[in-house]
């Protein structure tokens, strides 16, 4: 039985190498062939030459391994591209209780956010940063894209009106484009690509997005001149520039691990959200939504930017629409035949004149024309303003790309001061004399050079500067300075303006 197994074992493997031998064949002749030599050189290793470079960020990619299947929704895409350094600390602990303790109003901020998500996370993709920084505006405007703070910050990215200017964001009568979805999103991520530029450092760079990079390079100067380190934790800075980083922080770690912090994001699909249509005629706002199917509130939500109830093709030649709405704006668009698209054109005033006389010149209510054009009260329109005016049925021109891209609205106050001197009373305080002129404490002290909380001596000379207002006909007429104290002397000079005004 041995033998057997013996001979049987040896037949097989016999068989095997002949098959092996078959099958190599094929390759030996080819390799003989292709070389003239009957065996091949042994492999010699590559060495470099010199001493060896480490590889920089440049020539690497974040994303190393490119995962086989598709991200099952927009959370799952964003926590693929998270790629920088996380923050530590108690600060970032107590902003994630303080958001994993407001369910509510996280709820709120990324519902708002499912319109907007899928554009910001492609262009941060297609531009290779972080897709954190797709979280940042749940920081800045919970997402609120008319969101404007204290400072005149305004949009979902919180532009001011001068850095939204530097980035080619447009402000005029019509539009603001520090509110508008594309613009706004293109002037962030070119802001936050600059200022990465300048500091190396993300942490760095959100810093000086919330503070101002010329605030920011004086910290580190500062720390540098001291022999201090110079990272996000180690500078001098304001409260809530100290608070901007880990807010992102803990935001980003509740997106990482929703479980972790008892919190439910609600489904936002990898898909796009709107999609760009182009106008070519001027249209009412409550026209086009209806074209497209949706409620005016949602419309505006996409379009944030359009100051006015029409939207100016010259100026603005596309809409944002949901993406199962866009076709059906455009037919239609093209099939509409009830007559004008606008039912609004823009008067450009030759002078200077009164919220009166310029309703009276367009035939309009004059608390329409306040409203529609967002004119303050006490405030007279100044000369080349450009107005919201109805159209007339026998207008077929649209207003021209030059008002309706640089279309801006003045004023100049339908009240002056005049500068008046007052007696002091034997009680008389900053607020007493504030108070009796209908002035601001702030302003009679900083007239007067003193502190807002001080009294005045009996007797001594207080400075006011008092309205003179102007009728809107006619010319300047003078308005009581005031009720006057008894046995209180006032006088007045003429052209006076404040010296000193801690007002901006």
């Amino acid at each position: 039985m041995k033998k057997f197994l013996y001979w049987a074992c040896l037949a097989g493997s016999l068989v095997l190498s002949g098959c092996a031998n078959q099958l190599s064949a094929p390759s030996q002749a080819s390799d003989t062939q292709a070389a003239t030599p009957t065996t091949a050189p042994p492999h010699t290793p590559l060495y470099p030459q010199g001493p060896l470079q480490p590889i920089t960020t440049a020539q690497t990619s974040p994303h190393a391994v490119a995962p086989l299947f598709a991200p099952s929704d927009l959370w799952d895409r964003i926590r693929r591209g998270f790629a920088m350094p996380d923050l530590e600390g108690d600060l970032v602990r107590d902003r994630e209780q303080w958001y994993a303790s407001r369910p509510e109003y996280m709820q709120r901020m990324t519902e708002r956010s499912r319109k907007y998500l899928f554009h910001i996370v492609e262009e941060l993709e297609r531009r290779g940063m972080p897709t954190e920084l797709a979280l940042l505006p749940y920081i800045e405007s919970a997402f609120n894209p008319q969101a404007v703070s204290s400072a005149k910050a305004a949009g979902m990215w919180q532009f001011m009106p001068a850095t939204g200017e530097y980035f080619e964001l447009k402000q005029n009568a019509f539009r603001d484009d520090r509110r508008d979805v594309l613009a706004s999103t293109r002037a962030a991520l070119d802001y936050l690509q600059k200022l990465y530029t300048m500091f190396g450092d993300w942490h760095l760079a959100l810093a000086a997005y919330n503070w101002g990079e010329g605030s920011v390079g004086r910290a580190i100067a500062r720390n540098q001149k001291a022999g201090l380190p110079t990272g996000y934790n180690d500078l001098t800075m304001p409260a809530e520039t100290r608070l901007y980083v880990p807010k992102l922080q803990a935001v980003k770690n509740i997106v990482a691990n929703p479980k972790r912090f008892a919190a439910e994001l609600p489904l936002i699909e990898n898909h796009p959200y709107f999609e760009m249509v182009d106008i070519s005629r001027d249209i009412d706002v409550a026209l086009a939504a209806r074209f497209a199917g949706v409620r005016e509130e949602d419309f505006k939500e996409l379009n944030p930017s359009l100051h006015r109830p029409v939207i100016l093709a010259a100026g603005t030649p596309q809409i944002l629409l949901p993406w199962d709405n866009a076709k059906a704006f455009e037919r239609n668009f093209q099939a509409y035949t009830q007559g004008q698209y606008a039912s609004w054109t823009v008067w450009t005033l030759p002078s200077t004149m009164s919220v009166a006389e310029a309703a009276r010149t367009t035939g309009m209510d004059e608390r329409d024309l306040r409203s529609v054009n967002g004119i303050p009260p006490h405030m007279r329109i100044k000369a080349g303003s450009a107005l919201l005016v109805p159209r007339s049925a026998t207008t077929r021109a649209d207003v021209a790309s030059k008002v309706a891209d640089n279309g801006q609205i003045a004023f100049t106050p339908d009240v002056v001061t005049r500068r008046t001197t007052v007696k002091a009373g034997r009680r008389d305080s900053v607020t007493s004399i504030a108070r009796r002129y209908h002035v601001t404490t702030a302003d009679v002290a900083a007239w007067n050079d003193v502190k807002s909380h001080a009294n005045f001596a009996a007797g001594s000379s207080i400075v006011l500067y008092l309205p003179v207002r102007t009728s809107s006909a006619r010319g300047a007429t003078r308005a009581s300075p005031g009720k006057r104290a008894a046995g209180k002397s006032v006088k007045h000079s003429r052209g006076g303006k404040p010296s000193k005004s801690k007002r901006k």
